[in-house]
């Protein structure tokens, strides 16, 4: 019976460090090295140049397909108390970088007063924490567009103009990148997307921790194949509407 050798025996080791040790062994393990390295580079940019394609075509098919929605829903922000129908705000994206997000509003005009007022009062790290059922700041129209991810339709432009992909860690505010730790930072070593691991899996309904977790799985894992299943997981997702407020 034929069996699988497990263990590597002293003398293999010694034959290595021999061919390693010497001048010749040298310049070949490093040349490997190097073509490992070039080869690996090679497969990176050509998987990051098909993901930037996709995104380009896939958030300029899906600008047009909502457009109508976009012209009703900003009709109804309009009408409910005449403020403003984007709502823009700096967060952070790929490798630090900080960009302006786009999303309908969904809370009342002096929302970010309020929500630093809050942070204050209930002694809480950042308005993150205040992500929970029945937050006073959400208008009528935003309970329901925030439900079904209408508010985050506008960021199919971010993902257009390359600040935003499809799929990938949601885009945080600089407060809360400052006060991350080393493994939390993590999360930024990937384009900023749409949708993720944890979008479709119960978004808020996930603590923090666990979000880290999955963005960074994410991230490790990430792949042309797995943003489309990611894709088509978070349409039933945001048809049901669990998890988010």
């Amino acid at each position: 019976m034929q069996t699988t050798k497990t263990k590597v025996s002293d003398r293999e080791i010694a034959d290595y460090w021999t061919k390693v040790s010497t001048p010749m062994g040298r310049i070949t393990q490093n040349a490997r090295l190097r073509t490992k390295r070039i080869a690996w580079k090679t497969v990176l940019s050509i998987t990051i140049g098909i993901k930037r394609i996709l995104d380009i075509i896939f958030s300029a098919c899906a600008l047009i397909a909502i457009s109508p929605i976009c012209v009703i829903t900003a009709i109804l922000i309009k009408l409910e108390d005449g403020g403003p129908i984007l709502f823009k705000q700096s967060r952070i994206g790929y490798r630090g970088t900080t960009f302006r997000i786009w999303k309908f509003r969904s809370m009342v005009i002096n929302a970010e007063e309020i929500g630093r007022k809050m942070v204050e009062q209930n002694n809480l790290k950042s308005t993150t924490d205040l992500k929970l059922s029945g937050d006073p700041r959400i208008t009528k129209i935003g309970t329901f567009i925030r439900k079904y991810s209408i508010d985050e339709l506008p960021q199919f432009w971010n993902v257009f103009c390359g600040d935003m992909s499809v799929a990938g860690p949601r885009p945080v505010v600089p407060a809360e990148v400052k006060v991350y730790n080393i493994e939390q930072r993590l999360r930024l070593l990937a384009k900023p997307g749409l949708t993720c691991f944890w979008q479709v899996g119960g978004r808020t309904d996930i603590n923090f921790s666990d979000q880290v977790h999955l963005d960074v799985e994410y991230i490790r894992s990430e792949s042309v194949w797995l943003d489309l299943k990611l894709l088509f997981l978070t349409i039933p997702a945001v048809l049901l509407g669990k998890g988010a407020y």
